[in-house]
């Protein structure tokens, strides 16, 4: 190891400093391969020999520990007590097994031994393998058999502790559960030892393959008789089918060696008894047995096995008393290292051999493991960024450099330079949009050379850029200034010139101006400034120039040598030219603020009387607020327009950095179109919004009866003298404002693209095709219900919506209300017109509230408060004043259909009331039945209109049932008796199915409940759920519970005749919620204990639910009607209205 260290790190040395000596060049690919290779290979061996030393002194230590606690001195044995006391039994066995196999078996015993633990009950352990519960643990043959103890009890936490200490990853081989011979399997005992083992798995974090080792009884000595491994392995999640071909399997061997033996010796018959009793039924008893062990029922305990054999070899003619005493002494013999030694049976070879090849699985994961796997992944992942990221880097590097290396040293203007300049630029491009945004990952990993390799390359960039690009751009801007400045003045020339002069002028000064830099306009500048190039081909300058421009002007501020130094006398006569040919403009903000005002004084403010000329507006709806005057169609075709035009012709509000040496930062420069947009856009927003405010501030006048609803409805719909109707005319006209028909040049046009391309035409053309305007976005939901929006191409609101459908509608509910409010008995017809409502029936009034709220809902969210005023509120008027009247009737129908007779038949009588007398559970099942109960079959034949069933909940519709106020009081009881109906109707028959399950409790021996014949008797016995149903199928129902104690017997704690008994009985015990379906019901005896069963409902609460009904009373009302609207709704007016006439 020294010699090796010697050697790497003797390389390491020479590759560091004398790297000549190894033929090795610094800085090299090769040289740095040398050096991490020789760095790495000593750092390893330092490790490993550092590992040996510490692992060798700790070996030694423990080696002269134990030879000092078993040497024969007072002294130091007393030394040895004090020293170990400290240390729990548990640590004590492991440290003996690990310093047991390692002195045995090497360092490396891990991967040499075998660790299984024996669990089961403790005589049979002793019988299979004698000692093993004395000694703890026996070794023998590389395998270790350490005592689990029987798993009915809870596992030592620090002995599993330590046991997967002892070898981690694997703590165990296997586990073998020790089964007494004739002793049955039961599915009980199978869910305890699985629990069990789960126990000792999650301890262990680690689910070992599991064996079942059943043992035979024979009626006459086996002994000499040859031994063999006689058992099943079962694959992984294996099936009841696996478990019996596997036993089947077995039998011809069993027969065969069976034979074998008994022709030797009759006595030796173990193996055929064996096969006898797997084929006389053994083997579904087995396959039966071990369900509850398989894959399908549970997934954290793996069975890999079933072995067969006789118990242990043992002194034969000795009774237990001389084979205890002959132990005793031949243990004073045995020296105390080899007490723990074991001659493995040969019947232990199947297993053996068996558990090295199937492993088990780790429950959860090991924060070793995790945390070394997440290293691992760590530094691969790392390790390959690293490889990735040099390779991609060091080829940006040599390409770059190669590029800007043949750019530089052969200058020309030509397409090669043009086309090489702009490939390096588009590198240039590339690495600082890296070093702006991120590099891609594959680029970092710690060898990220971006912004280095951009610094360096851009002085080479900027002298080829130099010859190419700014010397011409920039001979170029001074022969156009030159010759702005020498036209003559105030000729055509100069007028010619001075147009795009500003721009040529800001281009020009942008490469003298660092903070001044805009690559775009640049590029957008200088293509009429210089569209060609000599040497250069046309196409091939057009289509990369403008890049380079921008870049180069963008880079600008980064490369303050790039810039240029403009002649100050040019500049001077260059912007002395341009400001007697532009001049000034005022701001956008104070120019519209100015055209307003010019405005507002020639147009008045529009109120809602001007808006419905000719009609009395005021008794249908009213407002306070006005339109502005400037808002107007008028406004804007009598001079809102022309002040737009007028202020788009201004240039500037002040003159920028172009054309002044201010360094104040300006306003950017506008084009004639951008600004008259921008004011026409502002102006329009401006305009909607002031109408959306005075629409929706629009309130609708309030009636007190039908003679006022009816008054009301002939006033919308008239068409003469209709204020709805007016405003709607002038809303129409308003909206057109700003509209421009389509030109028949457009027309044609768009009709021939139309033609040519047909196959590309969209479903839905999103280019209008009839007028179009400003307010289209606005008012066009209101002018396609007009009828005005014409545009047949665009998506809009239903065209099926229109305000005169919906006028027709009005008349038609108006007429129907002038019927009712002009019958010999208004009342009865009113109540009439309702009860098609409440039946769920349509009527024109329904259908027309329903027409109303459609048009409403497509006008938008912006219209809301305005369709909700005009198309909703008038039908939600009229619909109450035709439900309150026939709200109260129905309260009547209610109480004198089922109310009455709901009182007669359970006023007074249990579960109702605390009373002796007890309600009929037929006359309540006649109510509460489904479909077919009084309650429901009222609510589904008077009521479906307005309420409909959600499940077994009772809800109002939405829409039907405005304007009336449901009690609350009533939907509470209905709901109540809707669930109680689910629950007692469950199955379809009247009555409840449940489960009891008594609770063990101290002092009592049993207790009996008889529930209408059907008995819960439980004596402290497993418990267990138990059916009933009520009301049970006997004669003489009723409920008694007797229990006994232990020193008194058996006593009555309730007696309980009569049908209602049970529910008597639960009343008089408390209840408390355990899960979703399972409640704890006590009840306390006389002497103060506590008698607990738990109850498990198929549904809800089950027959606790029946325990609600106390103090349940039926509503007398269905609705909350106030008499004084109600009186006010009948009122009917004696007199012909002013409306009488219109009609």
């Amino acid at each position: 190891m020294l010699v090796a260290l010697g050697v790497v790190g003797g390389i390491f040395c020479l590759t560091k400093w004398y790297p000549e000596k190894l033929n090795l060049i610094k800085d090299t690919p090769t040289w740095y391969k040398w050096f991490y290779g020789s760095a790495a290979g000593s750092l390893a061996i330092l490790a490993f020999a550092l590992f040996l030393y510490f692992g060798a002194k700790a070996e030694g230590r423990q080696s002269f520990n134990k030879k000092r606690e078993n040497s024969q001195g007072d002294d130091v044995k007393e030394l040895v007590k004090v020293t170990v006391s400290s240390v729990t039994p548990s640590v004590t066995l492991s440290l003996q097994i690990r310093d047991h196999l390692r002195h045995r078996y090497t360092f490396f015993w891990h991967h040499k031994t075998r660790l299984l633990l024996i669990t089961g009950d403790e005589a049979a352990i002793e019988q299979l393998l004698p000692g093993l519960q004395q000694q703890q643990w026996l070794e023998g043959n590389r395998t270790v058999l350490i005592y689990g103890g029987s798993l009915t009890t809870e596992p030592d936490k620090e002995k599993y502790t330590a046991l997967r200490k002892l070898r981690r990853g694997r703590p165990l081989d296997g586990i073998i559960r020790v089964i007494p011979a004739s002793f049955n399997l039961t599915p009980q005992i199978s869910d305890n030892d699985l629990r069990g083992l789960e126990k000792i798995s999650e301890l262990l974090r680690y689910s070992a393959p599991v064996w079942l080792w059943q043992l035979y009884d024979s009626p006459w000595s086996q002994s000499r008789r040859t031994e063999q491994a006689v058992g099943a392995t079962f694959p992984l999640r294996a099936k009841e089918d696996d478990i019996i071909r596997q036993l089947e399997r077995m039998l011809p061997i069993l027969r065969a060696q069976g034979m074998n033996q008994v022709a030797l010796n009759n006595s030796h018959d173990f193996l055929l008894r064996l096969g006898q009793r797997l084929k006389d039924g053994g083997i579904a008893r087995w396959a039966q047995q071990l369900v509850p062990w398989l894959a399908v029922s549970q997934q954290r305990v793996p069975l890999r096995g079933l072995m067969f054999s006789l118990p242990g070899n043992k002194p034969v003619d000795t009774s237990e008393g001389m084979a205890s005493t002959l132990s005793t002494d031949i243990e004073k013999y045995i020296p105390e290292s080899q007490r723990h030694a074991l001659a493995l049976p040969v019947t232990w070879q199947g297993i053996v051999d068996d558990c090295t090849r199937v492993r088990g699985r780790r429950v959860g994961m090991a924060w070793e493991q995790t945390l070394a796997w997440a290293l691992m992944a760590i530094i691969g992942l790392w390790g390959a960024g690293t490889l990735l990221s040099f390779a991609v880097n060091r080829q940006q590097i040599v390409a770059v450099a190669q590029q800007a290396h043949a750019l530089v040293e052969h200058p020309s203007v030509s397409d090669h330079q043009l086309t090489a300049l702009h490939t390096l630029r588009n590198d240039a491009g590339r690495l600082l949009h890296n070093v702006q945004e991120g590099a891609p990952w594959y680029m970092r990993f710690g060898l990220d050379h971006n912004q280095q390799l951009l610094d360096a390359m851009l002085p080479w960039y900027g002298v080829a850029n130099n010859l190419l690009i700014r010397d011409p751009a920039n001979a170029a801007l001074i022969q156009k200034l030159s010759a702005l400045a020498n036209s003559a003045p105030n000729s055509d020339q100069r007028a010619q010139l001075a147009k795009p002069g500003y721009d040529q002028l800001k281009a020009w000064l942008m490469m003298a101006r660092l903070d001044k830099s805009d690559g775009a306009y640049y590029a957008q500048t200088m293509k009429t400034v210089q569209p060609t190039r000599a040497g250069i081909s046309t196409g091939l300058w057009q289509s990369l120039s403008p890049d380079l421009w921008a870049f180069y002007i963008s880079g600008l501020p980064e490369q303050p040598t790039w810039q240029i130094t403009p002649d100050a006398q040019l500049v001077s006569q260059s912007r002395q030219v341009l400001l007697q040919q532009i001049g000034q403009r005022n701001a956008e903000s104070t120019l519209y603020e100015n055209m307003l005002k010019s405005v507002r004084r020639n147009f008045a403010d529009v109120s809602l009387e001007d808006m419905t000329s000719g009609t009395d507006a005021r008794r249908l709806f009213t407002t306070d607020e006005v339109v502005p005057g400037m808002f107007t169609r008028q406004a804007w075709e009598g001079g809102i327009q022309q002040a737009i035009e007028k202020a788009a012709s201004s240039r500037r509000d002040e003159i920028d950095w172009v054309l002044s040496d201010s360094r104040k930062a300006l306003a950017s420069d506008l084009s004639p179109e951008a600004l008259k947009a921008r004011l026409t856009q502002r102006y329009f927003t401006d305009f909607a919004g002031s109408w959306l405010g005075f629409l929706n501030s629009l309130r609708l006048n309030p009636t007190n009866n039908i003679a006022d609803v009816t008054d009301q409805l002939t006033l919308m719909s008239d068409v003469r003298q209709s204020p709805l109707i007016a405003l709607m005319n002038t809303l129409a006209w308003q909206g057109q404002t700003g509209q421009q028909s389509e030109r028949l040049s457009d027309s044609i046009i768009k009709s021939a693209k139309d033609l040519v391309g047909g196959k590309d035409k969209p479903v839905i053309d999103q280019s209008a095709s009839g007028p179009q305007g400003p307010l289209d976005e606005t008012f066009g939901p209101l002018l396609q219900l007009l009828g005005k929006n014409k545009g047949s191409n665009v998506m809009s609101a239903d065209n099926s919506l229109s305000l005169q459908t919906y006028l027709t509608r009005i008349t038609r509910v108006r007429l129907r209300l002038q019927q009712v409010a002009n019958a010999s008995d208004p009342q009865e017809m009113m109540q009439t017109l309702a009860q098609t409502v409440f039946q769920g029936k349509s009527v024109d009034l329904t259908d027309t509230q329903q027409y109303g709220s459609l048009i409403s809902a497509s006008l938008g969210e912006e219209w809301s408060g305005f369709g909700g005023t005009m198309f909703v509120q008038p039908l939600t008027q009229a619909w109450e004043t035709v439900l309150q009247p026939s709200a109260a009737s129905l309260n009547d129908k209610w109480s004198r259909a089922v109310v009455a007779d709901w009182h007669t038949a359970f006023d007074g009588r249990f579960p109702f009331a605390v009373s002796k007398s007890e309600a009929s559970l037929p006359m309540l099942a006649e109510f509460v039945r489904k479909d077919s109960g009084r309650v429901e079959r009222f609510l589904a034949t008077e009521l479906s209109g307005v309420l409909h069933k959600e499940g077994s909940q009772w809800v109002p519709d939405k829409i039907n049932s405005q304007g009336l106020s449901f009690n609350p009081a009533f939907l509470r009881a209905i709901n109540q008796l809707s669930q109680l109906s689910d629950i007692l109707f469950t199955d379809g028959n009247q009555g409840i199915s449940f489960e009891l399950q008594a609770r063990p409790v101290p002092q009592v021996v049993e207790t009996q409940l008889t529930i209408d014949g059907q008995k819960l008797h439980y004596f402290n016995q497993m418990t267990d759920w138990q059916s009933f149903r009520w009301p049970g199928d006997t004669y003489k129902p009723g409920t008694m519970l007797t229990w006994t104690a232990v020193n008194a017997g058996a006593r009555l704690l309730g007696d309980y005749n009569g049908t209602w008994g049970f529910i008597r009985w639960l009343d008089q015990g408390k209840h408390q919620q355990l899960d979703r379906s399972q409640w704890m019901m006590s009840f306390t005896a006389p002497d103060g204990r506590t008698l607990q069963w738990v109850l498990r409902s198929q549904l809800g609460r089950g027959p606790l639910a029946l325990l609600a009904l106390r103090g349940f009373t039926l509503p007398d009302k269905i609705f909350n009607v106030d008499s004084a609207a109600m009186a006010q709704a009948l009122m009917t007016s004696t007199e012909n209205s002013d409306m009488d006439g219109i009609e």
